[in-house]
């Protein structure tokens, strides 16, 4: 009824560059359509709360036209240049967003969790020409920004930028004040033109052979997700009896209120931006931003104040609040909908989340990859009460297979390589033919993962077949921490592995060989990495042996003879 022939989500089989792929028959062009609509909706709802600042949609998309406006001007930035975000989740991040999406430009959202080496390899990998940040994470490169030749600009999200210095002693004549981006709020949106395949956004992934790669999303990928979760929220309403986004029942069961959603995942991350800042517009939710890192009294205060309906995060979050000793303090009764993603929702968290939320009427679970643009599997309401450990069925525009080492499909229930085509799916890694090429073959995504279908469609996930570690919702790339180890004198062979937790997920293990006559400690081993590699890829656990690591002969590790079950330190980087 929704998806066939006249249906509101009618889906036709197109060549998109040469592979053909289900595809929306009615959709937005680009990401400037929703922005527009956005606009329309005036300023009598609110857009974005954060702490003391409030703005209305239309408010809102007038300042961002002015940061398109400046960007153009005073930076000459223009269609398929790269604005680099460097921020905590704060109103500029968004506006930056759309300032450059916009203009036909390119968002590059740089992780905010990485130290200087990691910020400075993104700039010069993406080639990114201005740089928004906040005070803190600027203040990691201020000194490196030599190392950046293409960067011409960098606009602080905290004024005043004098007192950082970077190519030269004294103030940086390269670094401005954001808000001299937003003086002109402006109604009419840019003019560039801008084709439904042309980038968009460029997401640093961690891969398998160290250093992140540039996942590109295009309009079309993104809006593509956009319809998916517009589409998830109508037959949410249909088949669970809630509506709204995530199934919600829209501004907590009110009756013609405002969705208002508590935006707690990173927006360097698909969550955070594809489908929270994006959908936020087109749906007309109110996004509720806590002002700094999360804390779980913090994200209550907010729910309790704001009549938050939507939660939409990582389960680590969502553990530390249904888990929080003085959850029962707050009034937690407008939140209808909890989705989560990053791994499979245990049976105990849904368990917890309603004891907590005492309305809410779904939890959701997805399933997606940066690569893949956000969500491809969903799966919420009856389902996932019937299948708690799956992952869901595909979005209409996604098709699934499973399939074996020689890219065979294998039959339902029978584990294999799990591969995903569609829209959403990335043209490509920024920069990087011959990974795109192994990564993507005719439209199929090799997902990495692990996993089988059920006879009635259901995705279930159930390994990697690459060596990554997922943390908190972050990947982490073993590789990476392996090779930042062997750099140390003190040691001669390192492996990294994942260990499970209860609420991360998993959490990073090395096992190092230390060399003879050293006296190296687990304290130094962390430190090490700590250097030059983000907080949440520090080993939890340092395991030193003078033993020779398990290698087969042709000299892969055995991580199968390391890998073992062991208490867990919970260091929350969040």
């Amino acid at each position: 009824m929704l998806t066939g022939p006249g249906g509101m989500f009618e889906v036709a089989t197109e060549d998109v560059d040469g592979v053909a792929m289900k595809m929306y028959t009615n959709r937005f062009g680009t990401l400037r359509d929703v922005a527009a609509t956005g606009r329309q909706r005036g300023d009598a709802e609110e857009h974005v709360v954060y702490g003391d600042r409030r703005y209305g949609f239309a408010t809102f998309v007038a300042l961002a036209n002015s940061v398109s406006a400046h960007l153009a001007s005073d930076a000459g930035i223009g269609h398929g240049d790269r604005v680099a975000i460097l921020s905590a989740n704060n109103p500029e991040w968004v506006l930056a967003f759309w300032g450059t999406v916009d203009l036909g430009a390119i968002v590059v959202g740089l992780n905010g969790w990485w130290k200087a080496d990691e910020i400075v390899y993104g700039l010069r990998d993406s080639g990114s020409r201005v740089l928004v940040a906040d005070r803190g994470r600027f203040g990691r490169v201020a000194g490196r920004l030599g190392e950046c030749p293409d960067l011409e600009a960098v606009y602080l999200v905290d004024p005043e930028p004098s007192g950082f210095s970077g190519r030269d002693a004294g103030p940086d004549p390269l670094v401005r004040r954001f808000d001299e981006l937003t003086d002109e709020p402006r109604p009419d949106l840019p003019t560039t033109a801008i084709d439904e395949g042309d980038a968009a956004v460029i997401f640093y992934t961690s891969g398998t052979t160290g250093r992140p790669k540039g996942a590109v999303s295009t309009h079309r990928s993104m809006i593509a997700n956009l319809q998916n979760t517009v589409f998830n929220a109508v037959a949410s309403s249909m088949t669970d009896g809630d509506a709204g986004l995530g199934g919600a029942s829209p501004g907590g069961g009110v009756p013609g209120a405002q969705t208002a959603s508590l935006l707690t995942s990173p927006m360097f991350h698909v969550s955070g931006c594809h489908s929270g800042i994006v959908v936020g517009m087109l749906a007309g939710v109110k996004l509720v931003i806590p002002v700094g890192r999360f804390e779980p009294e913090k994200a209550m205060r907010l729910i309790q104040d704001e009549r938050v309906s939507v939660w939409a995060t990582v389960p680590t979050m969502v553990w530390r609040v249904v888990e929080h000793p003085d959850r029962a303090r707050y009034d937690l009764s407008s939140v209808t909908s909890v989705a989560t993603g990053g791994s499979p929702s245990a049976g105990e968290l849904q368990r917890q989340i309603r004891a907590t939320f005492p309305n809410v009427g779904t939890i959701g679970n997805a399933y997606g990859l940066t690569e893949s643009s956000s969500v491809a599997t969903v799966i919420s309401g009856r389902d996932l009460v019937e299948r708690p450990d799956s992952v869901g069925r595909p979005m209409p525009v996604v098709e699934i297979r499973v399939v074996d080492d020689g890219g065979v499909d294998v039959g339902p229930g029978r584990t294999g390589e799990v591969w995903i085509k569609g829209p959403i799916v990335m043209p490509g890694y920024w920069g990087k033919p011959e990974a795109t090429a192994q990564t993507v073959t005719d439209g199929w995504l090799h997902t990495g993962d692990i996993g089988y279908l059920d006879t009635d469609g259901f995705l279930s996930i159930t390994d990697r077949a690459k060596d990554m570690i997922i943390r908190g919702g972050e990947n982490i790339s073993c590789v990476e921490i392996e090779n930042r180890l062997v750099e140390h004198p003190g040691i001669l062979d390192a492996a990294v592995v994942g260990v499970a937790h209860p609420t991360l997920g998993e959490e990073v293990k090395a096992v190092v060989e230390v060399a003879p006559g050293s006296t190296l400690t687990p304290a130094e081993v962390r430190a090490w990495v700590g250097q030059t590699l983000a907080d949440f890829k520090v080993p939890a656990h340092v395991e030193l042996t003078r033993d020779k690591l398990p290698r087969n002969a042709s000299g892969k590790l055995l991580k199968n003879v390391l890998r073992g079950e062991g208490d867990v330190s919970f260091v929350e980087t969040m």
